[in-house]
């Protein structure tokens, strides 16, 4: 269950993996409805892309705490180029902030909309921004960027992975996926 000094525990495997389908299934989603202008017939879309959204940061909330109850492995450096561990470390640090800062500025554009945010099918979240076309531009642009760094962030973090699992033969991807 817990973390070990050479593997993730369940916990911490379950958890990333169900992160890493959530955040596909958001990115692909909010892609979709990006261009959509919202009517009736595809609001349920946008409410389940918000739903997402806080199912997405509410994990996010729990791995930090389970990370605070028991830290992950440190990555394998043998044999690593000191840049290799810098850029790993840079990316692993720039996505936790991202993990926590998309939904946030979703959250705050939707509610700077004037419109209740509504997740789950009936939960009316309080709004964390003032209601203006302003701040809902400026969030929303905000949120865009954010996600595209995200991306970014994500093709690095995969692409590493692939690298040290098939380049360098390190046991780095099946710690995540096998403990």
């Amino acid at each position: 269950m817990r973390n070990r000094a050479d593997g993730f525990g369940w916990v911490s495997r379950t958890i990333h993996w169900l992160m890493a389908a959530g955040i596909i299934g958001a990115l692909i989603l909010g892609t979709v409805i990006a261009d959509m202008k919202v009517n009736l017939s595809n609001l349920w879309l946008f409410g389940l892309h918000k739903s997402a959204g806080i199912a997405l940061l509410a994990l996010f909330v729990l791995r930090l705490g389970w990370h605070r109850l028991t830290p992950p492995p440190a990555p394998i450096a043998e044999g690593t180029p000191e840049w290799q561990l810098a850029l790993a470390a840079g990316v692993h640090r720039g996505l936790y902030l991202l993990m926590g800062l998309v939904p946030l500025t979703g959250w705050a554009a939707s509610g700077a909309s004037g419109l209740d945010v509504v997740v789950f099918g009936g939960v009316t979240l309080p709004p964390l921004a003032p209601v203006s076309e302003a701040w809902e531009k400026g969030l929303f642009a905000l949120h865009w960027g954010l996600t595209r760094l995200l991306i970014g962030l994500l093709a690095l973090h995969v692409a590493g992975a692939l690298y040290r699992h098939f380049i360098k033969r390190d046991r780095s991807l099946r710690r995540i996926i096998g403990g």
